[in-house]
């Protein structure tokens, strides 16, 4: 049963309030060639890369000792050597981004989506393609991956996610469409080429309407492998629901936990990340649940067993020691990163809430820290950041919506996970940097960067 229709109609009123899928990509396992030590160095110079995209267009910022440089360059279909037709204020090119280095050639390279994409005569068919990374940097030449059969209106590049799903050594494509993930296997090829392709959709008996939302990649179970959670809608008893389908990596993919996490309200595009919180050995999932309590939101967690959810447990603004209270339409969750900022062995789970009310001011927005620990996330120790604490860059502006994209990332790499955090206020395009430490995030040394905080984790 495909619901296309109903979907563009949400997507439409959706688009300009929730942010693209966050995904998680792992660096892949050692081979016989010699890949790029980081899955988003482009340039090959030992330096992580930032790069953002969405509304028809992408920007890399080249990375340095001290984070984010000052050379950035922007493409979109229009580039030379890109695929595709630009679309104008509608088009998704870039709204789904995943790096890795497909071809191995010791340059990260960047897979780039967009559901928009007409094919021949089919509306909306979608297209996913290949950037690839040089000694330069990325460049002007792009592979687009093969389809053999484009639908209309079927959004082929909905989501993506990179990673070794059969651990094998070679990065691995997953795409979702409007029905079913496509996994494409390593690999890739500047000529097109690419391993074999696999199709998955639950069985019937699982879910009789599953619609793909979200692809979130990374290490759940012990094996080499990188497992992949399917984010996606359903339908029960008249009601939309929220569920993460688990698919176990190995030589094949296998069809784990199905699990229900909303039973009242869509989500198009939750939020996802994977670590193993409470270090236990098994990855877990924290995913955003913005429709909760009247869209004050929360983030489920789904902790890891070795055939995905073992079980779950929610957080909000309610849970104790997590500083304010929770109200509707805060969107508690809205961005997700995590990372392990005091060095203590667990990550940790900073957690976006842009429309908070700071003081008086409506939606100015802001981002709690959760702690990792032996029973997994928590309030105990958290931290909460707006623009009105002390040493944090700016004042709270109305609308501001300050945390509607969070990363948490090692920048000036001394093993800390730092915070950065932006807004949709005029300076949207930069993010505020709270430097980490044996304290976790603080506001010592603050500044700002010149890159947004939603670029691949």
């Amino acid at each position: 049963m495909r619901r296309t229709t109903f979907r563009s109609a949400l997507t439409t009123t959706a688009v300009a309030v929730f942010t693209a899928t966050p995904t998680l990509v792992l660096p892949a396992a050692a081979s016989a060639a010699t890949p790029a030590k980081y899955t988003d160095d482009f340039n090959g110079d030992g330096y992580r890369d930032y790069v953002t995209g969405g509304s028809g267009s992408f920007a890399v910022t080249y990375g340095t000792a001290d984070g984010p440089g000052t050379t950035t360059k922007t493409f979109t279909q229009n580039s030379p050597g890109i695929p595709g037709t630009a679309g104008g204020n509608t088009d998704a090119f870039g709204e789904s981004l995943a790096t890795a280095d497909f071809n191995r050639d010791g340059y990260a390279d960047l897979a780039v989506a967009d559901k928009t994409e007409k094919a021949g005569s089919k509306a909306e068919a979608g297209v996913v393609v290949i950037v690839w990374g040089s000694k330069s940097g990325l460049a002007s030449s792009a592979t687009r991956l093969p389809l053999k059969s484009p639908h209309a209106d079927y959004e082929f590049g909905w989501s993506i996610a990179a990673g070794d799903f059969n651990g094998d050594g070679k990065p691995d494509l997953a795409v979702a469409d409007v029905e079913r993930v496509y996994v494409y296997r390593g690999g890739f090829t500047k000529a097109g080429g690419t391993g074999k392709v696999t199709q998955h959709s639950p069985k019937p008996n699982v879910a009789q309407v599953f619609e793909p939302t979200g692809l979130v990649a990374g290490k759940v179970t012990k094996d080499k492998a990188t497992d992949l959670y399917v984010l996606g809608q359903g339908e029960k008893n008249g009601h939309m629901t929220q569920a993460a389908w688990f698919l176990k990596g190995g030589s094949t993919l296998k069809p784990g936990t199905f699990t229900t996490y909303d039973r009242t309200s869509p989500d198009w595009q939750p939020a996802g990340v994977i670590a193993d919180f409470d270090k236990n050995g098994y990855g877990d999932l924290a995913v955003s649940d913005i429709p909760y309590n009247d869209h004050a939101g929360s983030v489920v967690v789904l902790r890891g067993g070795t055939n995905g959810a073992a079980s779950s447990y929610r957080l909000t603004q309610s849970t104790t020691g997590i500083a304010t209270s929770a109200a509707k339409d805060e969107q508690f969750g809205h961005s997700v990163s995590a990372g392990d900022t005091n060095r203590d062995g667990y990550p940790d789970l900073a957690v976006g809430v842009p429309y908070e009310k700071v003081g008086s001011v409506k939606e100015a927005g802001g981002v709690h820290v959760l702690r990792g620990g032996r029973k997994g996330l928590s309030g105990t120790g958290s931290q909460w950041f707006t623009r009105a604490t002390a040493g944090v860059l700016g004042d709270p502006v109305s609308y501001g919506s300050f945390g509607i994209h969070v990363r948490l990332r090692d920048v000036n790499r001394d093993g800390y996970a730092d915070l950065l955090v932006s807004d949709q206020s005029e300076n949207y395009d930069t993010s505020v940097l709270l430097p980490a430490g044996t304290k976790g995030a603080s506001t010592t040394g603050t500044r700002e960067l010149a890159v947004r905080a939603d670029f691949p984790q």
